[in-house]
């Protein structure tokens, strides 16, 4: 069966040609479900997941049906839970807005208010932007929602979950304006459910089967070390395994981490809930560019975020649960790749490991071993049986 082409499902030419620019030439399944009714002005709730190509399933239509803003006045509105969404919705929209002749810009707090507010002075068509920077603008008269005739929920589970919705229906009893509604949820229960019944008219219903990370995904490797030699171990596997992706529970672990690395020369950045905004993109452009071949995060700030072409996800502190250790370890096995998850254990941690890997149905030895160990040097071919621990 051909596959639909953008032009097919009502995308006009210089969106499309835009979009081929980007190299994206096929719609994603929530594109294909959610176009046709998103262009024809339709409210739309969709059901996915991050990574499901739903940024375009809203940024199109959005796009296309806008006019030009005022000063102050967007005519189209994103409301995503955190600064590094809103950064790669505009990364996304940002050069299609270019092709169409639409400003797009992203507002958060943790920087200046300064040039988002110069920005808006000069006129800004879509503003992508976190609740709190939003009612701030808004409450200095620097930002209005009379105008707009697009509004998109992105992640409404996440702001739900993150104690946003009074902010969010704030602001949505700022709109007083005629305008299209787009909610993009990974669940559309409880709260959520009575957003879209207050808020949305009449809209169409479209879900992706999400694509769950699956342990035949990946690679595994559990390993029993000392209290001592563990930085040493996980120095070692940065050294030698490519791109690697370190998970903490705390953020103090995480930058404490960080210090012990570089003390074994090994360059690593951090990404956590403390840190400024600036320092948070900058470790992430470091890591995804290559510059800095090894991130430490902690599980909240990783959550959400897209980091392609990790070779290793090294769990040092273990996972919370089954679901979060497919969480962490699934960053390592996108695009078809197959990665290595490594988990980090030490003797009174070794129980807990072993509950994860019965709930996952794993059978994976857990192998005592010490930084000088030579099978640190490449993971994909590890010899699983060697020293192994009964």
């Amino acid at each position: 069966m051909t596959p639909l082409t953008f032009e097919a499902l009502g995308v006009s030419s210089p969106l499309v040609a835009a979009l081929a620019a980007e190299g994206i030439n096929e719609p994603f399944a929530i594109q294909t479900l959610t176009l046709p009714d998103g262009l024809a002005g339709r409210d739309v709730c969709g059901k996915a997941k991050t990574g499901s190509g739903k940024t375009l399933a809203f940024g199109i239509p959005l796009l296309e049906r806008i006019g030009q803003a005022e000063p102050h006045r967007p005519r189209a509105l994103v409301l995503v839970p955190t600064r590094e969404l809103a950064n790669q919705v505009k990364q996304v929209l940002g050069p299609l807005g270019k092709a169409t002749g639409k400003v797009v810009r992203a507002v958060y707090g943790g920087v200046s208010m300064e040039p988002q507010i110069t920005a808006l002075e000069k006129g800004v068509d879509v503003v992508i932007g976190t609740p709190g920077r939003l009612i701030d603008l808004m409450e200095r008269k620097e930002l209005s929602f009379s105008d707009v005739e697009v509004l998109v929920l992105d992640e409404a589970d996440r702001m739900a979950d993150m104690g946003f919705m009074p902010q969010v229906q704030k602001i949505l009893h700022r709109i007083e304006s005629k305008h299209q509604t787009l909610l993009f949820s990974a669940t559309l229960d409880g709260a959520i459910d009575r957003l879209v019944q207050r808020y949305l008219t009449d809209p169409t219903y479209h879900e992706v089967e999400a694509q769950e990370v699956t342990v035949d995904e990946m690679a595994h490797r559990f390993l029993l070390v000392h209290q001592m030699d563990k930085v040493k171990v996980a120095a070692e596997i940065c050294r030698n395994n490519g791109r690697t992706l370190l998970f903490m529970r705390t953020k103090r672990g995480a930058d404490r981490l960080v210090t012990q690395l570089e003390r074994e020369d090994v360059r690593a950045g951090a990404i956590h809930g403390d840190l400024r905004q600036s320092a948070r993109e900058s470790a992430l452009k470091d890591f995804a560019s290559g510059k800095v071949p090894v991130l430490v995060a902690t599980d909240v700030a990783a959550r959400g975020l897209h980091i392609d072409d990790v070779d290793v996800v090294v769990h040092y502190d273990p996972p919370e649960d089954q679901k979060a250790y497919l969480h962490r370890s699934g960053r390592t096995a996108r695009a078809g790749a197959k990665g290595v998850a490594v988990t980090l254990m030490l003797y009174n941690q070794e129980n807990e490991i072993r509950v994860i890997q019965r709930r996952l149905n794993l059978d994976e030895p857990i192998v005592e071993i010490f930084s000088n160990d030579s099978r640190l040097a490449d993971l994909h071919i590890f010899d699983k049986d060697a020293e192994a621990v009964a």
